[in-house]
């Protein structure tokens, strides 16, 4: 009998153990071996029904952090995936402290081990610089033609620092303004044919708000076009996103600051740190065709990921040539629909007096 019970003691030993042992959930850190070692910190949670996710925190830029999806864990393999571009994968210990891994990324991959911290060995988040001067400018700018038959666009900031490429006054007026085309008044017409190439970098210390990078931009703007212009209201066809039936399905961020950004892409976009104006922004700009208004009453800043199947205008604002349509049972629905389902959310048509900037001046800028 005491045999019996001895050994019934060891398998509910043994059995407490390997739950322990699968319990990826709490604070992990690591430092990636690369060109330069980089120090992280990943914090997995449970989300509804059970499943994971995390979020993942560079302790030496300023505590800048990113959701990391899909989450998951089967048997001891642990895997997690940041802003489609790196794949993480590792195998966790039968004690449950330490994760042994390969961080890749499309061009090559370095090892990244994560451990539990203690109470002595857990890292300390460097605190974000302080904000920068309200008066700041970027200190040197190159604006030059683009490329002729160039087919790559882009445009965003590095940091303090912007960048675009074969972009149109237009589409430059869009950025800094948050606007769409058609609420552009009185351009020329080389402002939506001409393309150029932008460059900015300022020597200011501290770090700018998303707001205060529109605001330099512009004045680049006004100063290398002799960009004179004014704001006025004009009634026009909109999207409202509104709560959808069930309420929304978003993960609050947890990163410092107003900073956001987006990973991924058409047809996949994961997004970090996104108030609902950033997310109305987005789609108007690049999705939809029409201003969307953010009706919505969520005040916070949130991550969260879409998947969807684009439409033929979506791909044509990409510059993307449109696919056969897919009949495949697993392809994710439309935009609209994948708003309402993932997010909870909901797009919905209607009109609205919506800010239109009007064109006073501009001239093509000189070389520089």
């Amino acid at each position: 009998m005491k045999k019996i019970v001895t050994c019934a003691a060891v398998f509910v030993l043994f059995f407490a153990t390997a739950l322990r042992a699968q319990d990826i959930t709490g604070t992990w850190q690591g430092t990636l071996q690369a060109a330069k070692d980089t120090r992280l910190i990943l914090k997995v949670s449970k989300a509804d029904k059970g499943a994971l996710k995390g979020v993942l925190v560079y302790v030496d830029q300023n505590g800048q952090s990113y959701p990391v999806s899909p989450v998951t864990l089967q048997g001891a393999t642990f895997k997690f995936s940041l802003l489609d571009a790196v794949n993480y994968a590792g195998k966790l210990s039968a004690d449950g402290n330490i994760i042994a891994g390969t961080w890749s990324s499309p061009t090559n991959s370095w090892p990244l081990n994560f451990a539990r911290p203690t109470k002595e060995t857990e890292w300390t988040i460097a605190k974000p610089p302080a904000p920068m001067a309200d008066d700041a400018v970027f200190d040197v700018a190159t604006i030059k033609p683009a490329t002729p038959g160039s087919t790559v666009h882009s445009y965003g900031f590095r940091g303090n620092d912007p960048f675009a490429f074969n972009r149109s006054l237009i589409g430059l007026l869009e950025w800094a303004y948050i606007l769409q085309a058609h609420q552009i008044i009185g351009a020329p017409s080389w402002a939506e044919t001409d393309k150029y190439d932008l460059r900015g970098k300022t020597e200011a210390a501290g770090r700018a708000s998303d707001q205060q990078l529109k605001m330099m931009l512009r004045k680049l703007l006004e100063e290398r076009f002799k960009l004179k212009c004014h704001w006025d209201k004009k009634e026009l066809p909109v999207y409202e996103l509104v709560i959808g039936k069930d309420g929304p399905k978003l993960t609050k961020s947890e990163t410092i600051g107003d900073q956001h950004g987006f990973g991924g892409g058409l047809g996949h976009r994961t997004y970090t740190n996104y108030a609902m104006q950033n997310l109305c922004d987005a789609l108007g700009r690049s999705f939809l065709a029409k201003p969307v208004i953010d009706k919505t009453g969520l005040k916070d800043r949130y991550d969260f990921t879409v998947n969807w199947t684009p439409d033929e205008f979506q791909y044509s604002v990409m510059g993307i040539p449109a696919p056969p349509p897919s009949d495949s049972a697993d392809a994710p629905p439309g935009l609209f629909t994948a708003i309402q389902q993932q997010l909870g959310l909901k797009i919905e048509q209607g009109r609205d007096l919506v800010d239109v900037l009007v064109i006073d001046h501009v001239e093509k800028p000189s070389e520089n």
